[in-house]
């Protein structure tokens, strides 16, 4: 694609509609509080916990340095954006910077991951629903998705009010908690003034309790945590002022993991010593115990409900909009072209809504190993598309740099370098995952789904040979 090319496909989509019949629909202050919600989920609500038993304060260090790589991964998906704002996201730029394979590949990859990552969600939901309600959870899973399908497809400024409100939740849960435990410390009110002390976080055994190796095998689970930070751009065909909203969004990731991650750790386990945490229970809910406030259990149950639902929004939402870009593209069924009215991807969606719902019972019927391995899966496909986002902010910046396509207004600092550090940073967090076998299957079932994917798109080829060029709208 040439330089004038580009600035053309630019002109186009920067219409009010978009370039590909979208909407521009999401406005700042939404795709602020998803950037923000994408960040913050059940990894950190209830993950934590174990990784707090397996490393103690030292997760600290880690939450801090994971999050400095996804500063970088989110700066050169900044960088990608500002030279074509997309709805495509990372299937487009691998399909024009490494090739129309890659951008089959990553199209397919992703839509995966987030209906998987829908199953779970609902699913979740559901179970946290039996806290209030004694109802079957099969219907709290069918409520939610009916529910979250019907909003997606009214108008995409629907998803971006339920994106806001539900981010706004998990927000304000963290602020207050960080509040709460600045008052334990200064004042000394609760259960734990006595006994909560700045010091927690290096008398308990030191700072690294368990040793430096038991702090890298927790960096696994924290960039984990981070899945979803990158759906701000697949809004990007969406959003009323690209070129203002993006950046501004993608500058807060410092501040975001600054506060939520690494502040809302440090005082908890300022408060709590970290040898009272353990896996399976919510550090949260655990602080508040030792707080002597009992009602943050089911605060922080509300929390996770909300981070649950956000997260499966979000999935009905990338989804529909992957599956529209691959059959745009020729790299799926043409059927998944069609919108709304309102310029929502109708069949994408209804077609991902449903593949949840049935997940949901199969998961209930047969909740074996099998499935247990899918939903593994979905961490290392969420992976790949930072290692693609890396790679083509790569080929695109020595290309700019040659002249031969347009610079982007919103370049990444240190690059190329920088980008190179993340992907090295990302290659270490999947040998470690080789090292830990609870981590292991996800790597088992990437060569067999790239096997699959292997052979779908020789059979693509030899029924629709356009299908290998770069862009056939």
């Amino acid at each position: 694609m040439t330089s004038a090319q580009v600035e053309k496909e630019r002109g186009g989509e920067e219409a009010a509609h978009g370039g590909e019949g979208y909407q521009r629909g999401l406005g700042a202050r939404q795709i602020q509080m998803i950037a923000i919600g994408g960040a913050i989920g059940t990894g950190l609500f209830l993950g934590a916990g174990k990784g707090i038993s397996k490393a103690g304060p030292s997760l600290i260090l880690a939450y801090a340095v994971a999050g400095f790589v996804i500063f970088l991964i989110m700066r050169a998906l900044g960088e990608l954006l500002m030279y074509r704002p997309v709805s495509g996201s990372f299937s487009e730029y691998a399909r024009e910077f490494i090739g129309p394979f890659a951008g089959f590949v990553t199209g397919w990859t992703y839509w995966l991951f987030w209906v998987v990552t829908g199953i779970t969600e609902v699913t979740a939901a559901a179970a946290y629903m039996t806290y209030w309600f004694d109802i079957p959870q099969w219907v709290s899973a069918l409520i939610f998705t009916v529910v979250l399908y019907g909003a997606n497809l009214i108008s995409v400024k629907l998803f971006g009010e339920l994106e806001f409100w539900f981010s706004m939740v998990k927000v304000t849960a963290i602020i207050g908690m960080i509040l709460i435990c600045v008052g334990v410390l200064t004042v000394g009110f609760s259960d734990a003034g006595d006994t909560a002390s700045m010091a927690h976080l290096w008398n308990e055994g030191g700072f690294f309790p368990h040793g430096v190796g038991n702090t890298l095998m927790t960096l696994q689970m924290v960039m984990f945590a981070f899945l979803a930070v990158e759906l701000v751009g697949v809004t990007a065909g969406e959003s009323k002022d690209p070129k203002t909203v993006l950046p501004r969004a993608i500058n807060t990731v410092p501040w975001r993991i600054a506060v939520f991650y690494v502040g809302a750790l440090i005082m908890i386990l300022s408060v709590v010593p970290w040898t009272n945490f353990h896996a399976g229970a919510s550090p949260f809910v655990v602080a508040f115990e030792k707080m002597g406030l009992p009602a943050g259990a089911g605060i922080v149950n509300f929390v996770v409900l909300t981070a649950a639902l956000s997260s499966c929004n979000s999935g009905m939402y990338s989804t529909g909009r992957m599956l529209r870009d691959l059959a745009l593209n020729g790299q799926g069924p043409r059927f998944f072209t069609r919108l709304t009215r309102s310029g929502t991807p109708l069949i994408g969606t209804t077609f991902s809504a449903a593949l949840m719902l049935v997940g949901v019972w199969i998961n209930y019927q047969w909740p074996g190993k099998a499935f247990d391995y899918v939903v593994s899966f979905a961490t290392i496909s969420g992976m790949w598309a930072w290692i693609v986002i890396l790679v083509c902010q790569i080929r695109y910046r020595a290309k700019s740099d040659r002249g031969e396509l347009p610079k982007s207004e919103f370049r990444a600092p240190g690059a190329p370098v920088a980008s190179w550090f993340a992907l090295a940073f990302i290659g270490m967090v999947i040998v470690l995952m080789g090292i830990d076998k609870d981590a292991r299957v996800s790597l088992y079932c990437a060569p067999l789904w790239a096997l699959v994917l292997g052979v779908a798109y020789v059979v693509l080829k030899r029924r629709d040979p356009e299908a290998a060029a770069f862009n056939r709208r």
